[in-house]
């Protein structure tokens, strides 16, 4: 058989010092991977770790996890309030730890350990976090579900995880609508987390699902339910504005890959790209079944093209596009291809000087594009227009 990837066709990666340049650099100034990470803590992880060895990564970042839960047991009954801020720390680290997937014995550890932390910060927590499984296909699907304080039937949005991000990132997050009245469902994107299924072309059908227990829910006003996704989650978002547009009532995709994405020549040029910490083939290749080569990467990579599947040009949801125009990850023509597509007029926030997500170095983070920008697009669409 052909190879369509080649080792050749990946350039050398970040060296250990390379590695832990970039990771301080980026903790210090609060950016993601490390958002939420105290540059303290990532000084001294990082000074435990001298190789690449993923099992010692693992264990640098969960030794400090460890002692930050252990200092929330220990508050438990005194400190609820300080107990619940080392429980969400330790759930930080650990999720670094295991970052960018458990591809190893101990980083398989360091993301249970991540989910144990997590769910004690919920049980902390005023407005309490519903730990939800919804039957599917002989498994579950696990998502966080929290509504906010008043009046029922609450709007809600289902927030869709990326290849490296997992449904705790966005259940903390999302929370920051809970003030607007607006509830939301957490959610892993196929082959990452505890998501019930791999990725392949039928893949949204997991969030149909979660749709239909959502309409089983008197708590929820079905008739005002939008969907998020970023960056892998904002494939699945894009799929579903049209797969399920009589159901959502608006979707927010920020920098979805659509067809160029898909491409086998924009794969091996995203595979060399410095946007990416690290480890973003390896990452890559978990989400799928049965994929163990660049081969196999590349036939199924290549499989998820919305072009292809013969799905852009359907009608689809109101939405809104979030992007950079230098991301290295998500094509700018996919952006352009996605707002020309479909019969609904589309809201954009193109970021020029952005990369991926359209986060910059400075001036524009994660945190302040979803404060500035999703957060007030989803209280127009669910509460303002909607009434």
């Amino acid at each position: 058989m052909t190879m369509t990837i080649s080792a050749a066709d990946i350039p050398p990666q970040r060296t250990l010092e390379q590695l832990k340049e970039e990771a301080q650099a980026r903790a210090d100034r609060n950016a993601y991977p490390l958002i939420g990470l105290t540059p303290a803590d990532v000084r001294e992880a990082l000074s435990n770790i001298r190789s690449l060895d993923r099992d010692e990564w693992a264990a640098a970042w969960s030794a400090i996890g460890d002692r930050y839960l252990a200092a929330a047991e220990a508050q438990v009954a005194s400190d609820r309030r300080a107990a619940d801020e080392n429980f969400l720390q330790a759930w930080r680290v650990y999720s670094f730890a295991r970052w960018p997937v458990p591809n190893s014995p101990g980083k398989q550890a360091a993301y249970r350990k991540a989910l144990s932390a997590f769910r004690r910060h919920t049980e902390m927590l005023d407005t309490p976090v519903e730990v939800v499984r919804i039957p599917f296909e002989g498994s579950e699907i696990v998502g966080y579900l929290q509504l906010p304080p008043g009046a029922r039937p609450a709007p809600m949005v289902m927030a869709i995880s990326g290849l490296d991000s997992r449904k705790e990132d966005f259940s903390e997050r999302f929370g920051w609508l809970l003030p607007e009245g607006i509830g939301y469902i957490a959610l892993d994107s196929p082959g990452t987390g505890e998501s019930p299924v791999k990725a392949d072309e039928r893949s949204e059908r997991v969030y149909s699902r979660v749709l239909d227990y959502l309409a089983t829910r008197p708590e929820v006003d079905r008739s005002r339910i939008g969907c998020f996704g970023a960056s892998f989650g904002g494939y699945w978002a894009a799929k579903l504005a049209i797969a399920e547009r009589e159901r959502l009532v608006c979707v927010a995709a920020q920098s979805p890959g659509a067809h160029a994405m898909f491409q086998l020549s924009h794969l091996k040029g995203m595979i060399a790209n410095q946007e990416y910490l690290f480890d973003l083939v390896p990452a890559a290749m978990t989400i799928f079944a049965g994929v163990a080569t660049l081969d196999d990467l590349a036939t199924a990579w290549t499989k998820l093209s919305l072009v292809d599947q013969g799905i852009l040009g359907r009608k689809m949801a109101p939405m809104l596009v979030i992007a950079g125009v230098l991301d290295t990850q998500t094509p700018i023509a996919d952006i352009d291809l996605l707002l020309h597509s479909g019969d609904t007029p589309k809201d954009a926030w193109i970021n020029p000087s952005g990369g991926h997500m359209g986060r910059e170095k400075t001036g524009w983070t994660d945190i302040s594009i979803f404060r500035k920008v999703t957060m007030p697009w989803f209280v127009r669409k669910l509460k303002t227009e909607l009434g």
